[in-house]
């Protein structure tokens, strides 16, 4: 794989607008892959065409084997979890985690697994707790934690469970964000070029 960044994102209640802001700020030219669960259970969703319409980079829902590559948002089906493995995604309706189907934690626990510091984790606004685990896990293996100031989120409690329980790197508005992803996106990228170039070296 090229050596780009994993941006996950997760959103609940009042997500889809937070969604729709954060994806219509985002550059095309980022080095980054990006790939977000949003609560919607067993309905139908039309998130990506929303995304689409409203930004530069390509959205769909993601399916079992698609290799990730960056400039591309893959988005967890309704009643499926998204997961990472290797340089694919994988798509199952396993169990119910935090009481959702999709859910944030199966996504952020193994993007951090697999990636370590490539990752950047993105929670938004949502009730309760899911994404504070997965978060927790990314900055564990060494990725970065970026959370929605629950001042700014329309449910703020998901947010706020993450500060308390995970901590966060960076903590913002959602108006802040895109500028924030676009500079933490590139130092990812130099970063893991970097530590590939040595490796190659040695």
């Amino acid at each position: 794989m090229g050596q780009f960044a994993i941006v996950v994102i997760g959103a609940s209640l009042g997500g889809v607008e937070a969604l729709q802001k954060l994806v219509a700020g985002l550059a095309p030219d980022m080095p980054a892959a990006f790939l977000a669960v949003q609560h919607v259970g067993a309905n139908r969703s039309h998130l990506p065409e929303l995304l689409s319409n409203v930004g530069s980079l390509p959205a769909f829902h993601a399916q079992s084997g698609d290799l990730i590559w960056p400039g591309r948002i893959y988005i967890a089906p309704p009643d499926h979890h998204l997961s990472v493995l290797d340089g694919s995604v994988k798509v199952t309706r396993g169990p119910r985690e935090n009481w959702a189907r999709p859910a944030i934690d199966p996504l952020f626990r193994s993007a951090a697994r697999a990636f370590d510091g490539r990752v950047i984790g993105v929670l938004l606004t949502g009730s309760l707790n899911d994404g504070t685990a997965g978060l927790k896990d990314v900055r564990a293996q060494g990725g970065i934690a970026v959370v929605q100031h629950p001042g700014d989120a329309a449910c703020p409690a998901m947010p706020a469970s993450a500060l308390k329980h995970a901590g966060a790197d960076h903590c913002v508005s959602l108006q802040a964000m895109p500028a924030l992803l676009h500079d933490l996106t590139r130092r990812v990228a130099a970063s893991a070029a970097e530590i590939a170039r040595r490796s190659e070296t040695t």
